[in-house]
């Protein structure tokens, strides 16, 4: 039997604080820093899959049911970490240790609070471009309490809804355009399809008559089945009320795996502006009874869609008749939605001489969005397909490994110069400068151009700096700011009935001056 020995309270004590300093040791290092472990749930299907990995984490004091990520004041509140997964097997389990790019900052350095969370697979690629979710796949909502992620250590989460794909686009009214670009195809070497929807006049089928032709196209973010679910109904009820002229709208869709091409001879994306004015007219014009002559042909858009419809009357002035461009995307360069990509030295694209960041987003008055804040977002949701990614893909040079030029370092806000340069082709308002005495008998009255006083990225202000513009040139153009209207609700008061109306001027004119040509006799 073995003998007893005696201890000192004190020596049991003391062994108690080892054990539990010990343990806590232990617990820490097994915790440490937050970091995630993703795995692809084996029911969504035996086969692997590929896209960037998004983890959002939200500290919203509601209950979500799905998490993405805010504009404005609401991106504060949910903050994103991604990377590129080539490879993920069902089971397979990917981990993020928080040096994946972040916005704001890596999601370990969050304050300690109530949070959720979720994984999305964005296999498409398309969530940089208009948070579409179709055809991807996420992990539920988790609620983490009284979280700390300084010591969270690992999350778990299982991607395991597969989301589905949208349905092909039904438009209630109009037809469907789906035309294959043989410009295009040669370009990308396989077939490319220029997609949209023909919307007629109430009574075209009743008719003999021959239909001006409105050619819209719409902003970033929107794709074609918004532009059927949306936008053709807007314009069938404005026909059928009598709102706007009996007019025939062919409603195209922009987008693109870059984001917009904007209908731009890009090297990056490609001749659409070559594809649309040289094929795509041409067979509109042969199948629908349009005014097939400029005085017929009419442009409009709004944002990056009304900067489309800005450069295609500047880029074809004797195609088109007139242009109504709405709060589009920077149209002179001296304010790239900032800083100025023309002068000598050039500015750094986040901040000003003063060291201010450049802001973006205002709403209600206020600076909610520096155009760093916007970029390093976007940076993390992709490398492609966002809005500030999509400017290079049209304007940018075609860098040595087939993707665009970066115009600035994503890190440091320095701008190259000799992307800058390479950007001029695309200025409106240098293009104007430097063909003047070409281009000024060609858009005379032709251009109308409307953007709000308020507007949420502040195209007022290279909208007047292009005003002033073609004012010094002597070619005469409509200007229009709405007092306090924004990016968002610039077409709250009639704007599209006013347009209507201006176009239905415009097509009365261009009648008359057609009927004063043939009046002239052909001696002279």
């Amino acid at each position: 039997m073995p003998r007893m020995t005696h201890r000192s309270p004190g020596y049991f004590l003391s062994r108690l604080f080892l054990f539990v300093f010990a343990v806590s040791c232990a617990l820490q290092a097994q915790n440490g820093p937050l970091y995630f472990r993703v795995k692809l749930d084996p029911a969504l299907g035996s086969e692997p899959r590929s896209g960037r990995l998004i983890i959002f984490l939200s500290s919203s004091p509601t209950p979500e049911k799905e998490l993405g990520l805010g504009f404005g004041p609401e991106a504060r509140s949910v903050r994103v970490e991604a990377r590129e997964i080539d490879h993920i097997e069902p089971g397979e389990t990917i981990e993020l240790y928080g040096n994946e790019p972040s916005y704001p900052a890596p999601l370990a350095q969050a304050p300690a609070g109530d949070y959720q969370v979720m994984a999305l697979l964005d296999e498409t690629h398309r969530y940089v471009y208009n948070k579409d979710e179709s055809g991807d796949v996420r992990s539920e909502v988790v609620a983490l309490k009284q979280f700390n992620p300084a010591q969270a250590g690992a999350i778990e989460l299982t991607l395991s809804t597969a989301i589905p794909e949208r349905p092909a686009p039904t438009p209630a009214a109009g037809e469907m355009l789906d035309f294959e670009s043989r410009a295009l195809s040669a370009f990308w070497g396989r077939p490319i399809h220029m997609r949209g929807v023909v919307l007629l006049p109430p009574n075209y089928e009743k008719s003999t008559r021959r239909y001006p032709t409105v050619y819209w196209t719409h902003g970033f973010g929107a794709d074609l089945h918004s532009l059927a679910e949306r936008v053709v109904s807007r314009y069938a009820k404005g026909m059928a009320s009598g709102d706007l002229p009996p007019m025939i709208y062919v409603l195209l869709d922009e987008s693109c795996p870059g984001g917009t091409h904007e209908f731009a001879d890009s090297v990056n994306n490609g001749p659409w502006g070559k594809a649309l004015t040289t094929e795509l007219i041409p067979y509109l014009e042969k199948k629908y009874r349009m005014m097939a002559r400029p005085s017929g042909r009419f442009l409009t858009g709004h944002s990056s869609g009304g900067w489309a419809a800005l450069w295609l009357q500047v880029a074809h002035p004797k195609v088109f008749g007139g242009t109504w461009p709405t709060a589009p995307d920077p149209s002179d360069f001296r304010a790239f939605t900032g800083p100025d990509l023309t002068r000598t030295p050039l500015p750094n694209f986040y901040y000003d001489a003063q060291g201010k960041p450049w802001p973006l987003v205002r709403m209600d008055g206020q600076e909610v969005m520096s155009l760093e804040q916007y970029t390093r977002q976007e940076y993390v949701l992709g490398s492609y397909g966002g809005q500030i990614a999509s400017f290079e893909w049209v304007f940018s040079p075609r860098a040595k490994d087939g993707t665009p030029e970066k115009l600035f370092d994503r890190a440091t806000g320095v701008i190259d110069p000799v992307v800058a340069k390479a950007w001029e082709k695309y200025d409106i308002a240098a293009i104007l400068r430097g063909h003047a005495a070409e281009l000024r008998p060609l858009l005379q009255d032709k251009i109308h151009l409307t953007v709000g006083t308020a507007d949420t990225f502040h195209l007022d202000t290279p909208a007047h700096l292009l005003d002033e513009t073609m004012k010094q040139l002597g070619i005469r153009a409509q200007f229009t700011y709405l007092p306090g209207k924004t990016h968002m609700d610039l077409y709250s008061d009639g704007l599209m009935k006013t347009i209507g109306k201006e176009m239905e001027a415009a097509v009365e004119q261009g009648s008359e001056r057609k009927r004063g040509e043939k009046q002239v006799p052909k001696h002279q």
